[in-house]
């Protein structure tokens, strides 16, 4: 078993310690009416768009999301919030040494013996969350977690549909699509972001991500049969009967958005095992993007 398919896996009791821990932290995530960033790269980024979103809709604080090499420092934030699983970033450690004594920092990190300790005003690790893998999975979903149940979004619920979308058979199929689109709304927006990321690191997957109402204004035009839409969470009136008229799959699910993303990590596994490929090793990657002196 790859360590990929175990940290998978393991992401119910991730979220109940994640959850658990919510209150503890408190006084180093943002308060209800903070004007907020959050930042991170790659899959972190993809959670800091959700979070963000969650965070605004729900009426705690204007709350924006960027990615860390493109955070616009002519703004003004009451905190910025960093998610880094390694704490060896680039970007975002030079991020938070260049905010340092102006705006207000916590770092959510997987690893206590990084950089990212000494550079952000305050922490919180996650280090039962942290993972062997390349391919992010359990840090990223008990990120966000943790910052659900700060919010007060999070339900046991929401555990036990991750527990389903593990114990549950795939769709028949999919592992055979030659091409995967994942849709949003809201908040799941970053989700199918992610989701698009985690097919094309896993099982070099041609796949695309959108917000749900922008799909049909162009990128529906390459669904056919042999391709999947997937939506994460309540779909626009009358877009699952457009995209299966294509000929392509239409995916959707009852569970909890965050547990149906656990559904697309099992699905880029089974992928990469079709394929021969190693998910724990992605093509290209590494576990940690730090760049070079010029």
């Amino acid at each position: 078993m790859s360590y990929v398919e175990t940290e998978t896996a393991s992401q119910p009791e991730c979220w109940r310690r994640a959850a658990a821990l919510a209150g503890d932290h408190a006084a180093a995530l943002p308060a209800t009416g903070e004007r907020i960033a959050v930042v991170g790269c790659g899959t972190s980024f993809y959670m800091a768009q959700a979070y963000a979103s969650l965070r605004e809709d729900s009426g705690q604080g204007e709350s924006d999301a960027f990615a860390a090499s493109e955070f616009p420092f002519g703004r003004s934030y009451d905190r910025v919030v960093a998610l880094t699983r390694s704490g060896t970033t680039t970007e975002v450690l030079e991020l938070l040494t260049r905010l340092r004594g102006t705006t207000r920092t916590v770092a959510v990190t997987a690893d206590p013996d990084t950089p990212v300790m000494a550079a952000a005003d305050d922490i919180v690790v996650l280090e039962f969350a942290d993972e062997k893998s390349v391919v992010q999975t359990r840090f990223a979903t008990t990120v966000l977690t943790l910052l659900r149940a700060h919010l007060g979004l999070h339900t046991d619920d929401v555990v036990r549909d991750a527990e389903t979308a593990l114990a549950e058979p795939l769709p028949e199929g999919l592992v055979d699509c030659t091409q995967f689109s994942f849709l949003g709304r809201g908040w799941t927006a970053g989700l199918a972001n992610e989701a698009a990321l985690k097919m094309k690191e896993a099982s070099l997957s041609w796949t695309e991500s959108y917000p749900a109402m922008e799909y049909r204004h162009g990128p529906i035009s390459i669904a056919t049969t042999g391709t999947a839409t997937w939506m994460f969470g309540a779909a626009p009136e009358g877009l699952a009967e457009q995209v299966l008229a294509t000929g392509a799959r239409w995916v959707q699910t009852e569970l909890d958005p965050l547990a149906d993303l656990v559904r697309v990590q099992r699905l880029a596994v089974a992928r990469a095992a079709a394929r021969g490929l190693d998910p724990d090793l992605p093509r290209h990657l590494s576990r940690s993007v730090v760049l070079g002196e010029g």
